[in-house]
């Protein structure tokens, strides 16, 4: 019996556990590591996973990707351990934290500037509504794309466990060990902040902000700090109870130890800090997790995406142009890689997905929990046929004009009879996405060309071997035949390969000049499969239309 039954029913075979124990996806990677730690110690009640967010901003993707990075890995662990040992997912907002800048995303900078240093949970909410603050904003947004997932996870406040008192038991002992805290903070700061450091930030009773100041003296045993506050008066407060806060990294080792955290990962930004975070976990009695540090995402030009500057990809930004397995996927490719998070990296994504999620039936177990598809759905991969990738559908509303999916429809019926909204929702939804996807940023780079001389005369070729076509002509024939036209020129040859008859090998230059020409873009999918669902007949006419230039004038 599962020790999960709230989570996805894992298909726990023997062939599948042996797959799991030596399979080279990440996420089996990261969870034979916890299995290790318990070796000696047999597992706990519950073995906890951790992810963070900072609510100084909107959550964006990347926040969205370390829950399913890790809830990935989670998976991979309850199939590692047949799914006989209980795990929780908490979601850890450190809406305590002071805001020390106004993010340039919010509606009114100027209005937040009174409470530059408050709490987020104490600095009104800039976008209205019924949060009472920005940080229970930020937090709402989090979870409801959290809970649109369908991610299972506990939500925890920052705010809420100091002022419950949750953390008291921990702030003591950190207090009780302080000067273990500052050894360990001190050699990591310059001259003039060693000076003034201190593990704890009080909240000013006067002023309600979060206080950097140099500590005049602590009571471990009363559970005091006394400090001067910002107008120099002597003050006295525990550290019980919400009254104070500790540094982020300090928070971070204090976190581990009081929660007995097992996994987190986190972004490359913290591998300089984490062996600290680790020593002030063990410091305070407790046992490092296992950590995963994964790249950071980048904007279009290159720069880290942050929560405060909004830039790069939003989550309902994604979504608008694509479905959300397609963001998994993008997740969990090559976590430990750089990569650029921006519109032009969508359709390929979604094309990849249904790609593994094809392959996904005919694997073994080796295969199957080494593709993308098993960890994004946790082993629970839905029905899915598609037959025409999202790329496709990109050109077919370009080619067709298409301004709603009843247009699409009408080419897609015809190429695979039977296929309809009904049978197949996901291609419905993606004909929605790709019109959406086309309008947004397709359309508006679009650059048509005028063929040349030799262009022209290859276009008349093809025009002439459209003519010829039968209308119910199959990709494969349509692509055999265009194929045929590019090797009546030279300038299409590839002298490194031949046809499998010895005729000469086209190159993709062939493909690349219809493109240019037909659809004004640079590259596409199978010249044939696209001629094949958009219609033999219509393809001739795009041609004709090139010919005469008609096209070139609709569009320049």
């Amino acid at each position: 019996m599962s020790a999960n039954p709230a989570l996805p029913i894992l298909d726990v075979t023997p062939a599948a556990i042996e797959a799991a124990k030596v399979s080279k996806a990440w996420p089996f990677e990261e969870a034979r590591k916890i299995t290790k730690r318990f070796e000696k110690t047999g597992f706990p009640e519950t073995v906890l996973f951790e992810t963070g967010y900072g609510p100084s901003g909107l959550p964006h993707i990347g926040t969205f990707g370390e829950v399913a990075r890790t809830t990935m890995v989670r998976t991979a662990f309850r199939l590692l351990t047949e799914d006989k040992v209980a795990t929780k997912l908490i979601c850890f907002s450190d809406d305590m934290d002071g805001m020390r800048k106004i993010p340039e995303n919010v509606p009114d900078t100027k209005a937040l500037e009174p409470y530059l240093h408050m709490p987020l949970t104490a600095v009104p909410n800039p976008f209205g509504g019924d949060y009472e603050s920005f940080g229970h904003h930020n937090n709402a947004m989090l979870r409801r794309f959290l809970d649109q997932f369908g991610f299972d996870y506990e939500f925890a406040s920052s705010t809420e466990y100091y002022k419950s008192g949750k953390f008291d038991d921990a702030l003591m002992n950190a207090l009780k060990n302080y000067d273990k805290i500052m050894s360990i903070m001190l050699p990591t700061l310059g001259e003039e902040r060693q000076a003034t450091y201190s593990p704890f930030l009080p909240i000013s009773p006067k002023s309600g902000r979060v206080l950097y100041v140099p500590m005049k003296s602590i009571d471990a045993e009363a559970g005091t700090i006394t400090f001067d506050d910002e107008e120099g008066e002597e003050t006295t407060l525990s550290v019980k109870g919400g009254n104070v806060k500790l540094q982020w990294k300090p928070d971070f080792g204090m976190r581990w130890a009081a929660l007995d955290v097992h996994f987190e990962m986190y972004g490359k930004d913290h591998a300089a800090n984490s062996v600290i975070y680790d020593r002030i976990c063990n410091a305070l009695g407790g046992k490092a997790p296992e950590h995963f540090i994964y790249e950071l995402f980048l904007d279009d030009q290159g720069q880290k995406i942050s929560k405060s500057k909004g830039n790069g990809l939003t989550i309902d930004e994604w979504l608008t142009y694509a479905p959300t397995e397609s963001l998994a996927l993008y997740m969990f490719q090559k976590p430990r890689t750089a990569k650029r998070l921006f519109f032009d990296v969508i359709p390929k994504a979604v094309d990849e997905y249904f790609s593994f999620a094809s392959a996904f039936e005919r694997q073994d177990d080796a295969g199957k929990l080494n593709n993308p598809v098993w960890h994004i759905h946790s082993g629970n991969l839905p029905q899915i046929d598609m037959p025409v990738p999202f790329s496709m559908l990109l050109n077919l509303v370009s080619a067709s004009n298409a301004s709603n999916r009843d247009v699409l429809w009408g080419f897609i019926s015809r190429y695979a009879p039977g296929v309809t909204a009904e049978t197949h929702p996901k291609l419905d939804e993606l004909a929605d996405f790709a019109i959406r996807y086309f309008n947004d940023f397709v359309k508006p780079t679009k650059q048509f060309s005028k063929p040349d001389d030799e262009e022209r005369a290859a276009l008349n070729d093809l025009h002439k071997v459209f003519e010829t076509l039968a209308e119910d002509a199959d990709g494969a024939i349509i692509q055999d035949a265009v194929l045929s036209v590019g090797r009546k020129y030279a300038r299409y040859h590839d002298p490194k390969k031949t046809a499998p008859d010895g005729s000469p090998a086209v190159t993709g230059e062939w493909f690349n000049a219809l493109y240019r020409i037909l659809l004004g873009q640079e590259r596409g999918p199978r010249f044939g499969s696209f001629a094949a669902l958009y219609g033999v007949k219509e393809t001739a006419n795009l041609i004709a239309s090139a010919l005469d230039g008609s096209l070139y004038a609709e569009h320049n």
